[in-house]
């Protein structure tokens, strides 16, 4: 049998784990999945990031300019 000491206890106890198991439910739980965070509790409500594309090589114009030196005749030596 369950004394009133014991009683208050346990029922303390199990408010206690029922405010904690409802502060932890309205929080929301985050996953990271692809390099995306879901679901945070605003993902409703952030932006969007777009990235427009661009050219797959970054270095375009300096494959270009050393295509271009390759291709010219080497400078006679200097005396």
């Amino acid at each position: 049998m369950i004394c009133g000491k014991q009683a208050k206890r346990l029922l303390e106890g199990g408010l206690v784990g029922l405010g904690l198991l409802g502060v932890f439910g309205l929080c929301g739980c985050q996953v990271d999945v692809g390099g995306q965070t879901l679901p945070s509790p605003y993902y409703m409500q952030d932006d969007v990031q777009y990235f427009a594309p661009g050219p797959e090589f970054k270095l375009a114009r300096e494959a270009a300019a050393m295509k271009q030196a390759a291709q010219q005749p080497p400078a006679p030596p200097r005396r």
